[in-house]
């Protein structure tokens, strides 16, 4: 059977003539049934989906547009359409989109980004102003979380000293940074 003949069938179906409606089922179930069947990958539920597909079908033939696209499109469409609604219904409801509005983002926005890398340059630039050794040692206790004692057996100082170190030149960044 030809793509005219599956036309002429879809059209006297949209008149309700049923012996073109069984003679249409007949010709196209097969081909429908395995559309249904490869989106829902159930035989049973492919089967329930593909009686749906031709109560679809009987109740908008009138629709159908004569053409010279290929009628068998026009069907396949509706079946791979009604399967794919039977996959969406199973899911539920998805969450309403307002509910994303609610999460907060952690990442800090581009005006706190902007601040941030200001910042940032100018403690570095205060870093810079300390000595070499006083500096690294910083770093190394605020950036790298060090201890004293691994700072002090890095620097080859005491620990106390170390202690030392790290308080007069956390004053002095302060300082800096007020400037």
């Amino acid at each position: 059977m030809g793509p005219q003949d599956i036309s002429k069938l879809i059209v006297r179906t949209s008149m309700k003539d049923r012996a073109a409606f069984d003679l249409l089922y007949k010709q196209t179930s097969g081909k429908l049934f395995g559309v249904c069947l490869r989106v829902l990958r159930d035989k049973s539920e492919a089967e329930e989906a593909l009686q749906e597909v031709f109560v679809k079908i009987w109740t908008k033939a009138d629709r159908f547009a004569v053409s010279d696209l290929s009628p068998i499109s026009w069907l396949v469409a509706i079946a791979r359409n009604h399967a794919i609604d039977r996959i969406r219904a199973r899911r539920g409801p998805s969450a309403n989109i307002d509910a994303a509005l609610e999460v907060a983002d952690p990442a800090p926005g581009p005006e706190a980004m902007a601040v941030a890398g200001g910042e940032t340059d100018r403690i570095y630039h205060c870093l810079d102003e300390l000595e070499k050794d006083r500096a690294a040692a910083v770093r190394g206790a605020c950036l790298n979380g060090e201890s004293y004692a691994e700072l002090a057996e890095r620097h080859k100082v005491p620990l106390n000293t170390m202690r030392t170190w790290l308080r007069r030149s956390l004053l002095k960044l302060r300082e800096c940074l007020e400037r």
